[in-house]
């Protein structure tokens, strides 16, 4: 009997899963680029005959070197910290019991070889007890210097950039978007992470320390939803 065709879908299953732990281990996985934020735009109040002022572009005074206009860089300064606790206990218990009394027929009751045969009991116990706990803290320092990519009317900026690291043992990513307001870029140029709204940051790595730190496809599997036990 040819077991050929039998053994073909696991050989394809086992080479999914290799090249699916190796693929994901350590991966890099950017987020895509912002696209551009569509504004809501207020309609502006007709000109008024004989004003003495009209609408249009600022003027700007005394120039500084802060990002304002498309094209521009800008310094974000990564203070990122994190910390997420969680736990929980639950405790069930649970006891009954049933008697049936033994009946009688004339006044005396049913047995069979002087043994009661109509008479029943019955107990039941269950117990349940679960405790789970999970902690997590992350911490990101450092900067990123991005591009301005969008002026809003309102003056905030949608900036995104990122910084790619080639060390000895693999590579490093820190990609970072979102939207600042151009107030609260200081005068040297930067800016808080603290201060960026929608912001999206990532940080990953590839290479034999990323690896190192991953668990392994079989690892995963028996901790995934398809292990049996």
């Amino acid at each position: 009997m040819n077991r050929t065709p039998l053994l073909r879908p696991f050989s394809v299953i086992a080479c999914a899963l290799v090249l699916g732990g190796c693929s994901v281990a350590g991966d890099i996985r950017p987020y895509a680029p912002m696209a551009p934020i569509q504004p809501i735009v207020v309609q502006a109040a007709a000109p008024t005959a004989g004003a003495i002022y009209a609408a249009g572009p600022g003027l700007n005074l005394y120039g500084d070197r802060r990002a304002r206009e498309v094209g521009d860089l800008l310094t974000i300064t990564l203070v990122e910290n994190t910390m997420a606790t969680t736990s929980a206990t639950t405790t069930i218990s649970k006891q009954s019991s049933v008697d049936v009394g033994t009946p009688t027929v004339f006044g005396a009751p049913v047995t069979l070889g002087g043994k009661d045969i109509l008479g029943a009991s019955a107990e039941a116990e269950r117990d349940f007890a679960g405790k789970g706990n999970s902690a997590q803290s992350n911490r990101l320092q450092g900067s990123v210097t991005v591009t301005v990519i969008q002026r809003l009317p309102n003056g905030n900026l949608v900036v995104q950039g990122q910084k790619n690291l080639r060390l000895n043992q693999g590579d490093e990513l820190v990609q970072i978007q979102g939207v600042v307001r151009s107030a609260d870029i200081a005068a040297d140029n930067t800016i808080s992470s603290s201060k960026v709204a929608d912001a999206r940051i990532a940080y990953g790595g590839r290479g034999a320390v990323a690896q190192s730190n991953a668990i392994g496809w079989l690892g995963r599997f028996f901790n995934s939803a398809l292990a049996p036990f």
